[in-house]
């Protein structure tokens, strides 16, 4: 058996009850879930592909590759060969799966994080690694690893790596035959800083060889319940991933890739969901600041990392008291043991309510 660590979300179950009996009831900024509606131009495209009795095709149809690099292109300054893209059941599956899927093992160490979406542990542990948190990659010194991950804007912290850092870390994983594996789900959520893809030629040189970039139209586009994600980058690799997961069946359905074409084709419905975001951010940091917390990084993505000095499940517990239910630091390691997540995935009179209860 892998021994893995407790799944995170249920030890803030006591908490979210106590929010519930709140008169107004729950106003929940733990779990970044969207909201918001699905855009019509993806359902519209999901139902004209309904009728879908056959097996999809792993590597995806020729319209969604091509609509996820026409979207790299056109948005991010990223040129790929649509046949270097490969869609994923969301980019979870991915980030759980990519250490064994790249033949990582035991006696292997895989890098992640020092603040890090939980996944990326658990990935390196189902894969019979180690997870190694770390943000400075000296520390690792002359040890060779499989994987290195990063995550620019952060799942939790909101921080933006800048291109001169993703820079170093691919030339020193290149040195050592280490792939680097980027997860880019928040890259149109830029607020002050501007985020830059791992495959930008900023940053790869114009080669991406060595580099995968993750991206997941969750957020983006609201699908997190179609389970629509892809992953992109060095030829070799993605050809290897693909051979993989044909034999493990990991397809994603049709229709689902259908509407994954539609959105990328689509900026539109992008514009005005980063437009919504945009809206709750203005009016919920100015209002944690003004009851105490202090903002870091949360420069981009959708999440505020806060802190008001004290314990993280301190700070879970004063909230919940007044309905509003946040995730705690120490969910993605230590070193966020006195800090809390503050989500922006909740509708604009819920956001509203937060407002008031922090008054």
């Amino acid at each position: 058996m892998i021994a893995l660590p407790d799944f995170p979300w249920d030890r803030l179950a006591p908490y979210k009850e106590l929010a519930q009996a709140h008169a107004d009831g729950i106003a929940d900024l733990s779990v970044g879930t969207p909201v918001d509606p699905v855009p019509a131009v993806a359902r519209k495209a999901l139902a004209a592909a309904a009728d879908s009795p056959g097996y999809p095709q792993t590597h995806g149809t020729a319209r969604l590759r091509e609509a996820a690099a026409g979207w790299l292109r056109r948005r991010h300054g990223v040129t790929v060969d649509p046949a270097d893209v490969l869609p994923t059941i969301g980019s979870k599956e991915l980030v759980a799966w990519l250490p064994t899927l790249l033949g990582a093992g035991r006696g292997d160490r895989v890098v992640i994080p020092e603040l890090a979406y939980p996944t990326y542990d658990v990935g390196a542990r189902l894969a019979g690694a180690e997870p190694y948190a770390v943000d400075g990659l000296v520390a690792v010194g002359p040890e060779r690893v499989p994987l290195v991950w990063v995550n620019s804007p952060s799942n939790p912290t909101g921080r933006v790596l800048p291109a001169e850092h993703l820079r170093k870390v691919v030339a020193w994983a290149r040195e050592r035959g280490a792939v680097v594996a980027s997860d880019e789900c928040y890259l149109e959520l830029g607020w002050e800083d501007h985020p830059v893809s791992v495959l930008h030629p900023d940053v790869c040189g114009g080669s991406h060889e060595g580099i995968l970039a993750v991206h997941s139209l969750s957020k983006r586009s609201n699908l997190a319940g179609y389970r629509a994600g892809f992953v992109a980058g060095d030829p070799v690799l993605v050809k290897r991933l693909l051979e993989v997961r044909k034999h493990a069946g990991m397809m994603v359905s049709a229709p689902v890739q259908a509407a994954m074409a539609a959105v990328l084709d689509d900026d539109e419905h992008a514009d005005e969901q980063r437009g919504r975001y945009a809206r709750r951010r203005e009016v919920l940091r100015p209002a944690l600041e003004r009851a105490g917390w202090r903002i870091d990084h949360s420069t981009a993505g959708l999440y505020l990392w806060a802190t008001d000095g004290t314990d993280c499940w301190d700070q879970v517990r004063g909230l919940a008291e007044k309905g509003i239910l946040v995730a705690p630091g120490d969910f993605y390691g230590a070193a966020g043991r006195a800090h809390v997540r503050v989500a922006l995935t909740a509708t604009d009179e819920r956001i509203d309510a937060v407002v008031r209860r922090l008054q």
